[in-house]
C-alpha cells in the first residue's frame, strides 16, 4: 500500500486571473519522491495531507478525517493570493494510511516533516486524526537533532481534549502528546505543552490528574475568549519565553459545531475562531514557530463545507500574517 503520494493539481482549482489573485494559481505540486523543492530568496510554506483515519477509529470517534487534507486544499485553492512573488506555496503531497499501520505512516510522516525543515521551508500539514502530532512532532525534533543542537519544543494545542490519554492499549488520536510525554521521559528532557480550549464535559478526571502530573499548562474553555484575552495573552508570551521553538497544533473539534460541524468529535460548547486568530498572532510575532498543523477535518460531516472553509481560513491567516 502506498504511504505517500503526490496531489493531484487538479484539486487546486477555482476563478482564474491570469495574475496569480488566487492561490490555486500561486501553489506549485511537487513530487517529493523525484523533485526537488525550489530554492528561493523568501519565504516557503510547505502543504502537506496526513490521510490517516486509524488513530481516530482507535479512539472511538467518526470516521471521515482521511478525507481531510483534500477537502482543505479545495477551499484553500479558492481564496486569494496575498503572498509577494518571493514567497513560495508548495504542496508537497500526502502521507497515506491505507493499511492500518498507524505506527509506519506516523513514521513517514516523521521523515517527511525532517525532510521538509531540512530544506529551510515551513510545513503545514492537513489532517487527519490528531495522532498526525505524534509523527509531526517527532520530525521537528529529528531535524534539530541534525542541526546539532539541543533547543528545547514547546507545545501550543488549541483543543477540547488534552489527548493525553494513555497508550498502554494502542496508540491513537487521543494519545499523541502522553506518547511524547512519555518519550520526554525515556530522553530525560523536559515536557513543554500548553493546551488551549480545554473543556471539562470533553475530559475525565484521570486526563485532568495526567495533566497536572506531567505539569502541562492549560486555559479551559470557559475562560477561552476575548474577554480573557490579556490573561491568556500573558500565558502564552510566558510559555514561548521558556522554549525555543514552537509546534502548533489546531484541532478543529474544539471549534464550536456552529463553526465546524465537520469534525469527529463535534459540541456546539467548544471556542470561536476570533480568539484563536487573536493567540495566532501572539506566537507568530514570538518568531518560534517552527511548524503547524490542522486536525480531525471530517468532510463526511461537514455541512457547506463550512469546516473546510475555516481551515483554509486558519493556514490563509497563518501564511499571510507571517510575511
Amino acid at each position: 500500500m502506498h504511504t505517500y503520494t503526490k496531489t493531484d493539481p487538479l484539486i487546486w482549482t477555482g476563478r482564474k486571473s491570469g495574475q496569480q489573485l488566487y492561490l490555486h494559481e500561486k501553489v506549485i505540486c511537487i513530487d517529493l519522491n523525484s523533485e526537488q523543492i525550489p530554492s528561493i530568496n523568501g519565504q516557503s510554506w510547505t502543504i502537506l495531507g496526513y490521510a490517516c483515519d486509524e488513530g481516530v477509529k482507535r479512539n472511538e470517534g467518526r470516521i471521515g478525517a482521511a478525507l481531510g487534507p483534500d477537502a482543505i486544499r479545495k477551499q484553500l485553492a479558492k481564496l486569494p493570493n496575498h503572498l509577494t512573488e518571493n514567497v513560495l506555496l508548495l504542496d508537497t503531497g500526502t502521507v497515506d494510511c491505507n493499511d492500518g499501520d498507524l505506527k509506519k505512516t506516523q513514521t513517514v510522516l516523521s521523515r517527511t516533516v525532517t525532510q521538509l525543515l531540512n530544506q529551510n521551508t515551513f510545513p503545514i500539514l492537513l489532517g487527519g486524526g490528531h495522532d498526525i502530532a505524534y509523527g509531526h512532532y517527532n520530525g521537528i525534533k529529528k531535524y534539530l537533532a541534525t542541526e546539532g543542537n539541543n533547543k528545547s519544543i514547546g507545545i501550543i494545542n488549541f483543543d477540547a481534549h488534552f489527548d493525553l490519554r494513555s497508550n498502554q492499549t494502542n496508540n491513537n488520536s487521543g494519545t499523541p502528546f502522553y506518547q511524547i510525554a512519555q518519550d520526554c521521559k525515556l530522553e530525560q528532557s523536559n515536557f513543554r505543552y500548553m493546551c488551549l480550549g480545554i473543556r471539562e464535559d470533553a475530559n475525565n478526571s484521570t486526563l485532568y490528574d495526567t495533566a497536572k502530573d506531567l505539569g502541562v499548562t492549560y486555559v479551559e474553555k470557559a475562560n477561552f475568549n476575548l474577554l480573557y484575552f490579556d490573561e491568556i495573552k500573558e500565558k502564552i508570551a510566558q510559555f514561548t519565553k521558556e522554549v525555543d521553538y514552537i509546534y502548533t497544533t489546531i484541532d478543529l473539534d474544539g471549534f464550536s459545531s456552529a463553526y465546524a460541524p465537520g469534525v469527529s468529535a463535534a459540541s456546539p460548547m467548544g471556542f470561536s475562531p476570533e480568539i484563536v486568530l487573536e493567540c495566532l498572532k501572539i506566537i507568530i510575532a514570538s518568531k518560534k514557530m517552527i511548524s503547524l498543523d490542522i486536525a480531525e477535518m471530517n468532510p463526511t460531516y461537514d455541512i457547506d463545507q463550512q469546516t473546510a472553509k475555516l481551515a483554509a481560513s486558519l493556514v490563509h491567516f497563518v501564511i499571510h500574517q507571517s510575511q
